[in-house]
């Protein structure tokens, strides 16, 4: 089915905000369908295997639903915008829902965890990826998936806590005031702003590069590797170790007796 045009568009959302007209409603969905999997597709990047991408899927298609459902064309907001502040919220909310990270990874990253303060501690340095999966007969790759996933949840469970005073449809989603938050929200997101941005600056030219790239630019891994002559696999193994010396730099920071 050929995608509306702009005038079309303007009547499907007046047939779906008069009387949230059910053909309307389909057409703006499968327009906007891309940006689901879009999301879907950069959050499931840093998930494990065991969670299921189409559940992933799902929770997305619910936050654009509810765009649709919230959205104002009157305002001068586009609806991509608004869409994608919702479709990520609703995703990160069902994953902060459930336990998705299983407990055996869990257990995983706390053994890896004080194999690398033994290690520092012993030899005075930062320790790399390679040096805690000799110690614990893991893989190389084993440690940093292990790590990128628990910091993930990290991130995840901050956020919650941080927030954990908003109601449960996820307003911290909706552009607003920010003059709304609270001070010490302001404070607790600003410090950890600083400390995330002073680690980044530690890596190297190219972790740097292919984190910008990827959270800020936000282009796919495999976009990366075409930007900069690399494969998939060699961008992701970059992109890995970079965010295993972020999660090992910020225990240590929210964790100072153990330094």
């Amino acid at each position: 089915m050929a995608k509306p045009n702009r005038y079309s568009e303007q009547k499907l959302w007046a047939a779906w905000k008069e009387s949230e007209d059910p053909e309307a409603g389909n057409l703006l969905v499968e327009k906007y369908m891309p940006l689901v999997s879009f999301h879907s597709q950069r959050i499931s990047a840093s998930l494990p295997k065991s969670v299921n991408k189409e559940d992933i899927k799902s929770l997305g298609l619910m936050g654009l639903y509810d765009a649709l459902k919230k959205f104002d064309p009157a305002r001068d907001l586009k609806f991509d915008t608004y869409a994608s502040f919702r479709i990520r919220g609703a995703i990160l909310d069902g994953l902060r829902k459930e336990d998705w990270l299983p407990r055996g990874t869990r257990e995983k990253a706390k053994k890896i965890e004080t194999k690398i303060e033994e290690l520092e501690q012993k030899h005075l340095r930062r320790i790399t990826a390679a040096e805690v999966a000799e110690q614990l007969n893991m893989t190389e790759e084993e440690v940093h998936q292990t790590m990128t996933e628990h910091l993930f949840a990290n991130v995840l469970s901050m956020d919650e806590q941080i927030h954990d005073h908003e109601d449960s449809e996820g307003k911290r989603f909706v552009l607003k005031d920010e003059k709304a938050d609270l001070p010490e929200d302001v404070l607790v997101k600003g410090e950890l702003i600083q400390e995330l941005t002073a680690e980044i600056t530690k890596l190297s030219e190219k972790e740097q590069l292919v984190l910008s790239l990827f959270y800020h630019e936000e282009l796919t891994l495999t976009e990366i590797g075409e930007v900069l002559s690399l494969s998939t696999s060699r961008i992701s193994q970059i992109h890995s170790k970079a965010l295993f010396k972020l999660k090992n730099q910020l225990v240590k920071i929210n964790n100072p007796v153990h330094g």
